[in-house]
């Protein structure tokens, strides 16, 4: 017989009974206005309907959810001391990409300068004819803003750092595409707000950001529809090739897919999930936009770390001149 009830709520049940405790005599013993308390009822009854409007219905996780997605990321340290911001942890690989710098102005806009001063002050001894791109692997963990979490995602997408958007010398990072979770409502349709290209995916794993191949550690994309993926299979490097500050000046750029807006995420790298920020050497194959083929790195170098974030979303970009230090 109960498997025959419907769902329901604490403000369900309330509404359900509301009607009834106004019939019921009262058994305070202090006699009370008939007129007051109707009027109390009434009110209440109101406040208890509009909760319930505006309270959204959740539904607990399948068994077939739980089991696809058992992360092994750390909780999210830092979402009580931003309650109204967007946080959450990001675990994975970030790697530069050296392609040519020639390719590069092809690829990106004509009206983006390349601060090339920018990168080479960060990059001394990166080569003068090559541009670094960037590659970020990851998996969102424990996103939540005003008490609101939402389930986690994974994504990757080749980015185009230290642009100058503004014509004032501020470094921006254009990120025209990202393969994202499938089925991921909100993270999908949060980044194609931005105008970015956007490739619902498969990924392997399917809730963390590597899985464990003997020595190395492995992470695929496959668009669901269409050729678009990254494969990449990194080893941990014998000493870092780049610096870490470099990491956290390109990881903080504000980011930006068709310009009107811009998205503000603070990467940070001293909170409790960041244990270690390790050196990694491997090989990346990608085919994803704006490069209109398959392209292989082999031997890039980047770090791979779990840190925690604070993002705020679609920010005039014209309010970021001066951010940072280019």
């Amino acid at each position: 017989m109960l498997h025959n009830m419907p769902n329901l709520s604490f403000l369900d049940l309330a509404l359900l009974c509301h009607p009834i405790l106004a019939l019921l005599p009262s058994f305070t013993s202090k006699p009370t206005p008939k007129a007051s308390r109707r009027q109390y009822l009434a009110f209440s009854f109101f406040v208890l309907l509009a909760l319930r409007h505006y309270t959204p219905a959740t539904a607990p996780p399948s068994t077939q959810d739980a089991e696809l997605c058992q992360t092994h990321d750390a909780p999210n340290p830092i979402a009580h001391l931003y309650p109204g911001n967007a946080t959450g942890t990001l675990n994975g690989t970030i790697t530069i990409l050296p392609i040519p710098l020639t390719l590069a102005r092809t690829l990106i806009p004509k009206q983006y300068r390349i601060l090339t001063t920018a990168y080479h002050h960060l990059l001394p001894s990166f080569p003068t004819d090559m541009y670094p791109a960037i590659l970020q692997a990851v998996h969102d963990h424990e996103v939540q803003a005003f008490s609101y979490l939402i389930p986690d995602f994974t994504r990757a997408g080749i980015e185009f750092p230290f642009l100058d958007l503004l014509n004032d010398g501020t470094s921006f990072k254009w990120a025209p595409s990202l393969l994202m979770s499938a089925g991921h409502s909100i993270a999908l349709q949060g980044a194609r707000d931005y105008g970015t290209a956007v490739f619902p995916a498969t990924f392997d794993p399917p809730c963390d950001a590597y899985r464990r191949v003997g020595e190395t550690t492995a992470f695929d994309a496959v668009a669901d529809q269409g050729e678009t993926w990254v494969h990449t299979s990194f080893a941990l490097a014998s000493s870092p090739l780049y610096s870490l500050q470099f990491f956290m000046n390109v990881t903080n750029q504000p980011t930006f897919a068709d310009g009107k807006t811009c998205d503000n995420m603070v990467r940070l790298f001293n909170t409790s999930v960041t244990r270690g920020v390790e050196a990694v050497r491997g090989s990346v194959r990608a085919k994803i936009a704006p490069f209109g083929e398959e392209r292989v790195w082999e031997g890039v170098e980047g770090i791979r770390l779990d840190s925690a974030f604070v993002e705020n979303n679609y920010l005039p970009c014209e309010g970021f001149s001066g951010y940072g230090e280019s």
